[in-house]
């Protein structure tokens, strides 16, 4: 048996896995620390009026806060995905997410501008090298026919985080000067999940066969399989989820380790394009919307408490959102999904953009924030399904990363925009960007729905213009 054909045959029993207590545990570990992760992300959103009053920031200081930190994020998803791939998957998460920790701790503790611009720098490092990690851990250990399911309980439980972060600082901030130090600090509660991580996520069997360790993948593999209740010599075949993938003998000196040079050139090169272009224009139209609509609020003239109110009640329906890409993820091409929910959402941002009112900011901002939150999980799972195992991390994780960049800009230029141009300006811009995503994806993507990794990572362009859809 050659080495890849080892490797597809230790994927296809993972992929024939009935769900169990392992994979329940799996997305609890990995939901709760992505949830701390985006309180911590989200929190500044919340806090940043009062520390705009509080330290006499003007709107662009905040612009600078905000825009720096991407910075550290881009450097995360970067080093992250590289390092998966490098040394594996659990000892890199498990490093990203103990300076993710140390940072939240000292964004309890700062005392001006500058000092908040380094730790928060820092935070969204460990956090984003952990979240990229985490995408490709949930993509390499879950079923085929469930892939997408699971990415999305994981979204929904995680995007809790943008509820907790608001409510926290509606109720919080402006109680006390310091409120916003305790917002700040609920991102240590990501502790309990990051010792959950380290005992109950194992290192990811696909990983160690692309590096030739087949002993301990088929070990690790055989311990699942016990977990599910399941004997390999017993389990019935999976379904036939795609075209069978070729098993060319390997080549005589494969790489060792991941190179970034390989997103840029051969087979691999028109997946990694339309994957950062996705990346780039989905995360900058959400990330602005959920980072500036209530300092965009306040400015159009309403107080303190109504906007954090008004922020609050949007941010709660984006778990809702989620919740609703459940029975779809998986259920047709999630390239056509995606097109149709940037419509809708292009659509509804035009609207939120021409409303003052606060019961039609109520109402339409709580449409875009649920529609947002249903794109994520479809952007995460395809963004790494659609890469080899041996360079699946740092792919997803590049791509994921330079939209980090263009987000470190786009503070600056919303503020702008709004400057010049007014508040409609800023959501027309937005409205844009969300219908990027899924044009590219039609265009130029690769087909994955219901299929294995293996088959879905098979260079094959004939598969981008009709793919194999669930029913």
């Amino acid at each position: 048996m050659t080495a890849m054909s080892e490797a597809a045959a230790l994927g296809d029993r993972l992929d024939r896995l009935p769900l169990s207590s392992f994979h329940r545990r799996l997305v609890i570990a990995l939901a709760g620390m992505i949830l701390f992760e985006w309180v911590e992300t989200y929190a500044f959103a919340f806090v940043a009026p009062a520390l705009k009053e509080q330290w006499g920031l003007s709107l662009s200081a905040v612009a600078l806060i905000a825009g720096v930190s991407q910075l550290g994020a881009f450097a995360g998803g970067i080093l992250g995905g590289y390092l998966a791939d490098r040394v594996g998957r659990r000892r890199t998460m498990l490093a990203f997410v103990t300076v993710y920790c140390a940072a939240t701790a000292l964004c309890v503790l700062v005392q001006s501008p500058w000092q908040l611009i380094v730790v928060r720098c820092a935070a969204h490092f460990g956090a984003q090298g952990m979240a990229v990690v985490a995408i490709v851990v949930l993509t390499e250990f879950v079923p085929a026919t469930a892939r997408g399911r699971l990415q999305t309980y994981k979204v929904a439980v995680g995007s809790l985080g943008i509820p907790i972060a608001a409510w926290a600082g509606y109720f919080l901030v402006p109680q006390w000067t310091w409120g916003w130090r305790l917002v700040f600090g609920l991102g240590l509660f990501g502790v309990v999940f990051a010792w959950m991580i380290r005992r109950w996520v194992p290192e990811s069997p696909r990983w160690l066969a692309s590096r030739g360790e087949f002993a301990q993948a088929d070990e690790i593999v055989r311990s699942i399989e016990r977990q599910c209740g399941t004997d390999p010599r017993t389990v019935p075949a999976a379904e036939p989820t795609g075209p069978a993938p070729p098993v060319p003998a390997p080549p005589a000196s494969a790489p060792a380790r991941p190179r970034m040079a390989e997103l840029l050139v051969g087979p691999d090169r028109r997946r990694f394009l339309v994957v950062a272009t996705m990346w780039v224009s989905g995360l900058l139209a959400y990330s602005t919307y959920n980072t500036w609509t209530p300092t965009l609020l306040s400015e159009t003239g309403l107080d303190l408490d109504d906007t954090l109110l008004l922020s609050a009640a949007l941010a709660t329906a984006a778990p809702l959102g989620a919740l609703v890409a459940v029975p779809l993820i998986d259920r047709w091409d999630r390239r056509r999904t995606q097109l149709v929910l940037g419509i809708l959402t292009a659509a509804t941002l035009l609207l939120f953009g021409l409303v003052r009112a606060p019961a039609a900011v109520l109402v339409l901002g709580c449409v875009v924030s649920l529609l947002f939150q249903m794109a994520v999980p479809f952007l995460q799972v395809y963004s790494a399904e659609v890469f080899p195992t041996r360079i699946r991390a740092l792919g997803s994780g590049t791509a994921n990363a330079l939209s980090r960049i263009f987000n470190f800009a786009a503070p600056m230029l919303v503020a702008a925009v709004f400057s010049g141009l007014g508040y409609t300006a800023v959501f027309t811009f937005l409205a844009v960007l969300s219908l990027v995503g899924g044009c590219v994806a039609i265009a130029f993507g690769p087909g994955t729905t219901g299929l294995s990794l293996e088959a879905a990572t098979t260079p094959n362009d004939s598969r981008t213009a009709e793919e194999p859809v669930l029913s």
